[in-house]
């Protein structure tokens, strides 16, 4: 294919469009989960990222100690498909640039993002963003380290679409827990799980805006954890809602039960897939020109919901038509 025809050239020249990351990040701390998730991730696919905690995850006080053993993993053969993360201790810590340091220096040439978690204000995405470009240069490591960036204060919210505009930035993700806590009692415990973290008009807001400033600056939002470990099909449920009610793309998994039943509720339906392969072919042999399909007129606006359908697709590891795999996928 001419690369000016692909859909990512044709149809999105003057503006960003997400990139197509992997629906579900798993949050793994001590070692031991960090070993079981990098196990997993062999068996299924890079169909889930792994975000190792240098945050939660870190006994206070050995902080150098477990982000050696965060770097270890990332750069180890264990890491077979370049899809793990970490995240950083916030701006306010003392251990933060240390994290960076060790990380990036020890296996930056790997490391899939940064999660910095409690970003108040653009400043502090800049922060973290110097860091880390200092470290790669003093490694000589070229490869870009993108920022994702939790959302889980006031202030965090009322910067948000400054935040999200950021270059440095690939994802927003809405700290559920920490935003419930901030309010100082005023929200009702059950607004940090389902079904209330869904009714409150607060929250709500918060997830309506934090998706909408990702969306507008072509960064993937990504929705918070389910604290329901027991029941698998409760995380899927907050999976299928983040995605219907408020067009999250990505979500948190914080036990290996809650990674399948989240993939599977943000992967496209098969027929979601089939019409976005029969629209998308029709158009490329249209040269990107509106085109009539099952009495439905199509044009570049549906073209581009169609393509963001079978991106989403391919990144949650769907199975897509061979024609659809070949023509727009080739180097997969």
């Amino acid at each position: 294919m001419d690369p000016r025809l692909h859909p990512d050239t044709a149809l999105f020249a003057g503006e960003p469009a997400p990139p197509a990351l992997p629906a579900c990040e798993h949050f793994a701390g001590a070692e031991k989960f960090i070993a079981r998730a990098f196990a997993l991730q062999a068996d299924t696919g890079p169909v889930f990222d792994i975000t190792c905690d240098c945050e939660d995850g870190a006994p206070a006080g050995d902080e150098r100690a477990h982000a050696a053993m965060v770097a270890g993993w990332i750069a180890s053969g264990e890491n077979r498909f370049d899809r793990a993360g970490v995240r950083i201790h916030d701006v306010g810590h003392p251990a933060w640039r240390d994290d960076v340091a060790q990380i990036v220096g020890a296996a930056g040439a790997r490391l899939a993002y940064i999660t910095v978690p409690k970003v108040n204000q653009r400043a502090d995405v800049d922060a973290v963003a110097e860091h880390v470009r200092a470290v790669r240069a003093e490694h000589g490591i070229a490869r870009r380290v993108p920022l994702h960036v939790l959302i889980e204060t006031h202030a965090g919210l009322r910067h948000v679409h400054d935040i999200a505009a950021h270059p440095e930035v690939e994802a927003i993700d809405f700290g559920l827990l920490d935003f419930v806590s901030a309010h100082g009692g005023a929200l009702p415990a059950d607004a940090m799980r389902s079904p209330g973290q869904f009714e409150h008009a607060l929250l709500r807001r918060a997830k309506a805006e934090i998706a909408a400033a990702a969306l507008g600056h072509g960064r993937v939002p990504s929705h918070n954890i389910c604290m329901d470990v027991v029941d698998p099909a409760a995380a899927g449920a907050d999976a299928a809602r983040a995605l219907r009610e408020f067009g999250f793309l990505r979500m948190y998994s914080i036990h290996p039960v809650q990674i399948a039943p989240i993939v599977e509720a943000f992967r496209a339906t098969e027929a979601e897939i089939a019409e976005a392969t029969e629209v998308l072919l029709a158009a490329l042999a249209a040269q990107w020109g509106p085109v009539r399909h099952a009495g439905r007129m199509q044009d570049r606006a549906s073209y581009r919901h169609w393509w963001g359908v079978l991106r989403r697709a391919h990144a949650g590891g769907a199975a897509l038509p061979d024609v659809a795999r070949s023509t727009f996928f080739p180097t997969a």
